[in-house]
């Protein structure tokens, strides 16, 4: 069996009397995308940094590319933190190849692999322009093309989407999923569900600083039940009466979630809804997304995330 690329056990952070990581533990196999998801604040930023041996665990241990001391394997690994950081007045193929430069890549095949990477990214005009002069999006990219240019092995990536507009998080999601192919593997830090939701092979919850859950989306979704969406326009709430039917919710006007009790025949609750004259306008499996699951499982207001996310 192939060794995790990341391996996390028992890792603990404390700041004085704040614990900001607590009992932490998780893997990453080599070449997938793993999303590390949560609050502002819930203790992802930290064990990034934990990883990229910025600040210390106050206990447990931790693996990666197989060191226990991440600063040994630090040129195998791409780092993007929360607060970006390129010089403003630099060229942006300099700047990508002075990066490069600091990971151990020779000045010459620095240069070529920056300008290299700003063609295969639509930037090659902009090889001359000074980021000061980029726009947001334009300078965002060039930020990871930064971290990528010594060709590392892991990418660990803090917010990668965070300030982009829509049309510049899809370069950048389409950015990661060819960095996937190319045998990378990519964990990245998010608040926003549905970027995790498209790309991620797996994923890990925190919550103030703790776990609460890790494993794919069908894992998450087979963990929370079986439910149903009912299109009526009639009202179904006297359909928790079934031994099948465990709760109604109103998802808009006219369709209803039903959750169902394990093992639930969906024939009979149909059949409840003829006897009941229920008007059945639409009867179906329900898939909660990611963005739900995660007010279920994290325990988050929709409310505050809601307002977290249009921040």
């Amino acid at each position: 069996m192939t060794d995790p690329v990341l391996r996390l056990s028992g890792i603990t952070r404390r700041f004085g009397a704040f614990t900001a990581v607590k009992d932490l533990s998780f893997t990453v196999r080599p070449g997938e995308i793993y999303g590390f998801l949560g609050q502002n604040g819930a203790g992802k930023t930290t064990t990034l940094r934990m990883l990229m041996d910025i600040v210390s665990p106050s206990a447990g241990e931790l693996s990666v590319l197989g060191s226990h001391r991440p600063r040994e394997v630090r040129r195998r690994v791409g780092y993007l933190p929360e607060e970006r950081g390129l010089y403003k007045k630099m060229k942006a193929a300099d700047s990508i190849a002075y990066f490069a430069r600091l990971k151990g890549v020779p000045r010459k095949t620095a240069r070529e692999r920056a300008e290299a990477l700003l063609d295969r990214f639509e930037l090659g005009e902009f090889a001359n322009a000074k980021i000061e002069a980029l726009s947001k999006g334009m300078a965002q990219k060039v930020q990871l093309l930064s971290v990528i240019a010594h060709e590392p092995e892991l990418l660990i990536l803090d917010e990668p989407f965070s300030g982009l507009d829509p049309v510049n998080q899809q370069i950048l999601e389409d950015m990661i999923l060819e960095l996937r192919a190319g045998g990378r593997t990519i964990i990245f830090s998010t608040h926003v569900m549905e970027h995790a939701e498209r790309l991620c092979d797996r994923f890990l919850m925190i919550a103030k600083g703790k776990k609460v859950f890790e494993g794919t989306l069908a894992d998450a979704r087979a963990r929370e039940g079986e439910r149903l969406l009912l299109g009526t326009p009639d009202d179904p709430s006297g359909l928790t009466a079934l031994p099948e039917v465990e709760s109604v919710e109103a998802v808009e006007a006219a369709l209803f979630r039903l959750s169902l009790a394990e093992g639930a025949d969906r024939q009979r609750v149909l059949a409840a809804c003829l006897e009941r004259n229920i008007r059945v306008e639409r009867f179906g499996a329900a898939q909660l997304s990611l963005h739900e699951l995660f007010f279920r499982l994290a325990g988050a207001a929709p409310d505050e995330a809601a307002q977290r996310e249009a921040a």
